[in-house]
This record gives C-alpha cells, sequence and structure tokens, in this order.
C-alpha cells in the first residue's frame, strides 16, 4: 500500500458565509494541492468537505496519515460517528445530526475505500507547515466562491 500523508483546512470568511477548503497531499516524493469554495455555507462544512475531497483524490487504497485541525472533524470520526449511526443520524440528545449529508458521503468513502486511516490532529495557525499550507489553500479557495 502507498503511503499519504494529508493535510486538510476549512475557512469561512462569516460563519456562514463564503468559505473554502484546502488539502495538502504527500506521498512517493510528490505534493498535490487542492482547494474550491462555496458562496454561503459553515466552517464545519468546509473543515468536512476538505477531508472528502482529499479521500476521493486517492485512486487505490493507500495507508493515511491524515491530520486536521478540526476536532469537530476528528471526534466525529473517531467518537460521535458509531453512534450516530445507530440511533439513526441523531445525536445523543436525540437531535437530528448536523451536516448529515457530508458526514454520510465522508463515512461512505472511509468504509468502503479501502484506506488505513490514521487521523491525528494539529494545532491549527501554530505554524505547523502542512497545517499552513492546507489553510493558505483553503483561504484561495474562499476566494475563489466569491
Amino acid at each position: 500500500m502507498n503511503r499519504v500523508e494529508i493535510y486538510t483546512d476549512g475557512a469561512c470568511k462569516g460563519n456562514p458565509g463564503p468559505g473554502g477548503w484546502g488539502v495538502l497531499l504527500r506521498g512517493g516524493g510528490k505534493e498535490k494541492e487542492l482547494f474550491g469554495g462555496e458562496p454561503q455555507t459553515t466552517n464545519n462544512r468546509m473543515e468536512l468537505l476538505a477531508v472528502i475531497m482529499a479521500l476521493q483524490a486517492l485512486k487505490r487504497p493507500c495507508e493515511v496519515i491524515l491530520h486536521v485541525d478540526s476536532q469537530y472533524v476528528l471526534k466525529g470520526m473517531t467518537e460521535w460517528l458509531v453512534g450516530w449511526k445507530a440511533k439513526g443520524w441523531r445525536t445523543a440528545s436525540k437531535q437530528p445530526v448536523k451536516n448529515v449529508d457530508l458526514w454520510q458521503r465522508l463515512d461512505e468513502l472511509v468504509s468502503r475505500g479501502g484506506h488505513h486511516i490514521v487521523w491525528r490532529w494539529v494545532k491549527g495557525h501554530d505554524g505547523d507547515p502542512g497545517n499552513e499550507r492546507a489553510d493558505m489553500l483553503a483561504n484561495r479557495g474562499v476566494g475563489q466562491s466569491v
């Protein structure tokens, strides 16, 4: 299996407001940058969409080290998802899961992609080079969306 290191980030100018997502993929001595945006969205949606777009870009099953600065995405994937699915996509307080469309897309990519994913949290805006690049790409995506 190829090993890929991925950094993702989302950005939003206003919440809701114009938003962007950014991805930095590193593997096999190569780098690839991805970014995009939406005119009216939220920061959490952009954080999720960054991870979705990163995993969709992989052409074959990989060993993935996935760096996120979003506790929402990290905890959603490593703690909350199993319970949400068991409760019919409801939270512990029986409310509908927010951004369920994106959570379901991400769950599908993770469960059917054949990847071995290690989720890593990185503190945002703290000098990590991969996270800073993903942030720059997300902000480029915001600029594209307006």
